[in-house]
C-alpha cells in the first residue's frame, strides 16, 4: 500500500506540480511572449524559465504532462532528498541557457529537456549516495537515458519530425537538460558532503 510521501520528498513533488501547472496555465497564453528564444537571451532572462511552461499543440503538452508524473514518480520512489529537488530548479534555467550552443534554434518550448535534467539528479543521486539495488538501478536508469540522448543525436539536425508528433523535436534540449542535470546534481551532493565535515 502507498503512502503519504515521506516530507523529504515533498520539495521533488512540489516542483514537479509547479512545472505541471505552470504549463496548463501557460496554454491560454501567446507562445512568443513566453518560449526561448536566444536572440532575447540577455534582453528577457525569465525566458529561460517561462519557455518550459510552453507548449505547440495539445500533444506536446500531454505528453509532457505524463512525462512530469512519471519524474515525479522517480523522485518518489528513490527518494529523492531536497537537495535534489534544488539541484533540479536549478537545471531548469540552464537547461535552456545550454541551448545558446545552437543559436539557429530561433524558438523553442516545452518541459522535455527539465524533464531530463530531473532524472539526471536523480541517477546523480543514486549513483553516488544510494548502496546496493538503488545504486544499480541509478546506474541502470542512467545508462537509458545517455543511450536514448545518444540515439537521439542532439549534433545533428536542430529539430526533427519524428513518428507521431505533430510538432518537431528538438533533441538538443533533451542533452542540455541531462548535462544540467548532471552538473546541479553533482554540485548539490558535492556541497552536502563539504558541509557534512
Amino acid at each position: 500500500m502507498i503512502g503519504p510521501p515521506a516530507a523529504g520528498v515533498r520539495p521533488w513533488l512540489a516542483l514537479a506540480g509547479l512545472l505541471a501547472a505552470g504549463s496548463v496555465l501557460a496554454w491560454a497564453l501567446p507562445a512568443a511572449a513566453l518560449d526561448w528564444q536566444p536572440a532575447l537571451a540577455l534582453a528577457e532572462p525569465w525566458r529561460a524559465w517561462t519557455a518550459a511552461f510552453v507548449h505547440w499543440s495539445a500533444l506536446h503538452l500531454g505528453a509532457n504532462l505524463l512525462g512530469t508524473l512519471v519524474v515525479a514518480a522517480l523522485g518518489w520512489a528513490a527518494p529523492a532528498p531536497p537537495r535534489a529537488a534544488w539541484a533540479w530548479a536549478a537545471a531548469w534555467p540552464l537547461t535552456q541557457w545550454g541551448l545558446l550552443v545552437r543559436p539557429e534554434l530561433a524558438h523553442f518550448g516545452g518541459l522535455s529537456g527539465v524533464l531530463h535534467a530531473g532524472v539526471a539528479v536523480v541517477v546523480v543521486d543514486l549513483v553516488a549516495a544510494a548502496r546496493g539495488r538503488r545504486r544499480a538501478l541509478g546506474v541502470a536508469i542512467g545508462l537509458g537515458l545517455l543511450t536514448k540522448i545518444v540515439l537521439e543525436a542532439p549534433w545533428g539536425p536542430t529539430l526533427r519530425h519524428g513518428d507521431g508528433w505533430d510538432i518537431a523535436v528538438a533533441p538538443l534540449a533533451h542533452a542540455t537538460g541531462a548535462l544540467a542535470g548532471l552538473l546541479c546534481g553533482g554540485l548539490a551532493l558535492a556541497w552536502r558532503r563539504q558541509s557534512a565535515r
